[in-house]
């Protein structure tokens, strides 16, 4: 459960990054607890919705010892989650009328990519369940974590303020940034449900290429892209050498992290080491920031 927490830590460093890189001022402290309650639930509903539980699983395990004290602090979230979005429709409902449907999308598909992540159930179209899908599963879930923190933060606080909300070249190239870091550590993740997914026939990257191949192949790459396009970014914007330095030290550890994957870790490395790059990123970018 502490990981859940872990995560909307990182979704709150990573929303203020954001909104710092992107030149607009912080939200009110109710927007990150909304968008840390909404992280939590859904990471937790994946635990709380399983009916048999994988002994094998340690975190499972858990969850299923402690129920009592999961659905208890998940109510907790949810009222407060509802209480904020009463609150906010109830301040800013007449500004909601007059969005544009470019607004409206970008309101709207991040959710819903997040919802089809688990699935959804239809009598025509059976369960339409993208984690099922191995390969694109790291894609879903960095689409939707850039949404959250690299859109909503600004269109929340354009919607408070009445001001209407233009995607930029810095917004759409963070969105990207975001995007490609995230779903590098999800696939790096699937490193650890290497066998599950394996017995499961999910043909994940890691399942389908194999270990060697997906570090080398397609993390890596990925990676070196990343710190060649952020480079390229900076130059032609003027960036400073402190805050490119800065920017850069989150790749770097990324890469490192990456070709470590090649020997076997622990589940603790994972949750530490690999997700602590999310608020890694956060911190440095916010420090490049404020302070170049």
């Amino acid at each position: 459960m502490f990981g859940n927490y872990f995560y909307g830590i990182c979704v709150i460093a990573l929303s203020i990054e954001a909104s710092l890189q992107q030149s607009f001022p912080l939200n009110d402290s109710l927007y990150y607890l909304a968008a840390f309650s909404v992280t939590v639930l859904y990471y937790t509903l994946a635990y709380v919705s399983e009916k048999a539980v994988d002994e094998s699983n340690k975190r499972a395990v858990w969850y299923a010892a402690n129920d009592r004290l999961v659905r208890i602090t998940q109510f907790i979230l949810i009222a407060f989650l509802l209480s904020y979005v009463v609150f906010f429709l109830s301040r800013h409902f007449a500004h909601l009328l007059h969005l544009s449907i470019t607004e409206w999308i970008l309101i709207l598909i991040f959710p819903l990519s997040g919802v089809l992540y688990y699935g959804l159930a239809s009598k025509r179209m059976g369960k339409l369940n993208l984690r099922s899908i191995g390969w694109l599963k790291p894609f879903i879930i960095g689409f939707t974590w850039a949404g959250l923190v690299t859109i909503y933060p600004i269109v929340v606080y354009c919607i408070q303020h009445g001001l209407s909300y233009i995607i930029s070249d810095i917004s759409l190239w963070l969105f990207v940034k975001n995007f490609m870091f995230i779903t590098v550590l999800a696939i790096l993740f699937d490193i650890k449900d290497y066998a599950v997914d394996h017995n499961q026939q999910l043909k994940t990257f890691v399942v389908h290429n194999g270990l060697r191949r997906t570090i080398f192949s397609i993390i890596l790459p990925l990676c070196f892209t990343g710190v060649i396009s952020f480079i390229y970014y900076a130059v032609t914007h003027n960036f400073s050498e402190g805050r490119i330095l800065l920017n850069l030290i989150p790749f770097i550890c990324l890469m490192i992290v990456a070709y470590s994957m090649h020997r076997r870790q622990s589940i603790l490395y994972y949750l530490l080491i690999i997700d602590g790059l999310m608020l890694l990123k956060a911190v440095c970018g916010s420090a490049g920031t404020m302070y170049f």
